[in-house]
């Protein structure tokens, strides 16, 4: 049977939203949207988010701009012990809270999407206003990946399309058991339900 992955997306229910990480002293980085981009970073130091929009402090996250995944430190544990190859955590601190938080950035890029599969996709083009994206993909409806691309991956970012955050079934199972999470899981492995005709 084959492996089962998850796209890890903001979930649907009451919770608190996050600006992006910034440095501690609240300059921006260079690249904020670097918790996103799939690649391992050098250590960023004191980081901090401030609270966008108050809510229900919710244990996985993503920052509401550059879409960076912001844990508690029980999530966290969940990465530390099984994808600790995949994974960089760096401390984070939120306005107002004592306790731990950490970004999640997987540094892992893999070319496994399986655009036949998939129910509808959309390409950057040249005429796009950010040229720099051509070939990629800006949207994907009904995303499916080869899991026999994975190269043993439990989270990962995916070539051409980085936006998503992709976690194997052991990681949504672990994640699952923590319980009071702001994001959802959409299935992107076996047959499409809504396949294209």
């Amino acid at each position: 049977m084959e492996s089962q992955f998850y796209w890890v997306e903001m979930g649907d229910v009451p919770q608190w939203l996050l600006e992006t990480p910034t440095r501690a002293s609240g300059e921006s980085f260079d690249e904020p949207w670097m918790f996103a981009d799939g690649r391992a970073l050098p250590d960023p130091g004191s980081i901090k988010a401030q609270i966008s929009h108050p809510g229900r402090g919710r244990a996985f996250v993503f920052s509401v701009i550059e879409k960076a995944p912001i844990v508690s430190e029980e999530v966290a544990n969940v990465f530390r012990s099984l994808s600790p190859d995949d994974v960089q955590l760096f401390p984070v601190s939120i306005e107002g809270l004592a306790e731990p938080y950490f970004v999640v950035n997987a540094t892992k890029v893999v070319d496994a999407i399986d655009e036949a599969r998939c129910r509808e996709v959309h390409h950057h083009d040249e005429s796009d206003p950010f040229p720099e994206y051509a070939g990629e993909y800006r949207w994907i409806y009904g995303l499916r990946i080869d899991p026999s691309k994975t190269g043993g991956a439990h989270v990962f970012r995916l070539k051409k399309f980085k936006t998503a955050f992709i976690v194997s079934e052991e990681i949504r199972s672990a994640l699952e058991q923590v319980g009071n999470l702001g994001v959802s899981f959409e299935r992107v492995t076996g047959p499409n339900e809504l396949a294209r005709a």
